[in-house]
C-alpha cells in the first residue's frame, strides 16, 4: 500500500517523498478544477430564460387573496375546538352520571329484607344498611369496609374472611354467624351479640379484632364485656 502523504514517509527515504509530495500537487489540482467548475455552474442558471421567473409573478398576484379562505380555516378550527370541548364535557357529564349510577343500587339499603341473600365477594364499602335483614345471608369474602350495621340482623350469616374494617355493628345480631377469618379492625362492636358465633377452633380465636370497640358486646360464650 503506498503512502502518499509527505508527513508519513520518513525524511530520509527521498525517493518516496518526492513521489508523495509530486502525488499531493495531483490531489491539490484536481481539487482546485473541481472547485472552478463548481463557482461557473451558478452562471448556467442565471442565464436560464426569464420564462422560469412567471410562476414567482403568479403567486405574488395570487397572494392578496390568501387571507381571505384563512378566515374559513380559522373558524373551522375555531368549530372543531368548540366540538371537541363540547363533545368533552358531554363525555365528563356521561362519565359522572355513569359514576353516580353505579353504586346506587346499594348505596341505601336501610332496612332491606336480604334474608340469604348471595352477596359473596360483592363491594358494599360504606354502604348503610341499618336495621337490614342479613339473616343467612353469604357476605363470605366481601368487601364491608365502614360499612353500617347498626341493629342489622345478622343471624347465622356467612362473614366469613369478610372485610369489615371501622365497620358499624352496634347493637347488631351476629348469632352463630361465621366469623372465622374475618377482619374487625377498628369495627364499633357496642352491644352486638355474638352468642354462638363461630370466631375460631378451640381457644385459637381467628377474628381480627385489633382497635376493635367491645363495650357492651354479648361474646360467643354468653359473657358481655366490660
Amino acid at each position: 500500500m503506498f503512502i502518499w502523504h509527505p508527513d508519513r514517509i520518513p525524511k530520509d527515504n527521498q525517493r518516496l517523498l518526492e513521489k508523495a509530495t509530486a502525488k499531493l500537487q495531483e490531489i491539490n489540482q484536481a481539487r482546485e478544477q473541481l472547485r472552478q467548475i463548481h463557482q461557473n455552474s451558478p452562471k448556467r442558471s442565471n442565464s436560464a430564460p426569464k420564462t422560469e421567473k412567471q410562476p414567482a409573478h403568479a403567486y405574488k398576484t395570487a397572494s392578496p387573496y390568501q387571507p381571505h379562505p384563512s378566515q374559513p380555516g380559522q373558524n373551522s378550527q375555531t368549530h372543531s375546538q368548540q366540538t371537541h370541548s363540547q363533545h368533552s364535557h358531554s363525555q365528563n357529564n356521561h362519565q359522572v352520571h355513569n359514576q353516580g349510577a353505579w353504586r346506587p343500587h346499594y348505596r341505601d339499603l336501610n332496612g332491606a329484607d336480604l334474608q340469604g341473600a348471595n352477596l359473596k365477594e360483592k363491594d358494599l364499602s360504606s354502604r348503610s344498611l341499618i336495621g337490614a335483614d342479613l339473616s343467612h345471608a353469604d357476605l363470605s369474602d366481601s368487601f364491608l369496609h365502614k360499612i353500617n350495621l347498626e341493629k342489622a340482623n345478622l343471624y347465622k350469616a356467612n362473614l366469613f374472611r369478610a372485610n369489615l374494617l371501622e365497620a358499624n355493628l352496634k347493637g347488631a345480631n351476629l348469632q352463630e354467624a361465621n366469623l372465622i377469618g374475618a377482619d374487625l379492625s377498628g369495627a364499633d362492636l357496642s352491644a352486638a351479640d355474638l352468642r354462638g358465633a363461630k370466631i375460631g377452633f378451640g381457644k385459637r380465636i381467628m377474628v381480627k379484632l385489633t382497635g376493635a370497640i367491645l363495650t357492651g358486646t354479648i361474646l360467643p360464650d354468653g359473657s358481655i364485656h366490660q
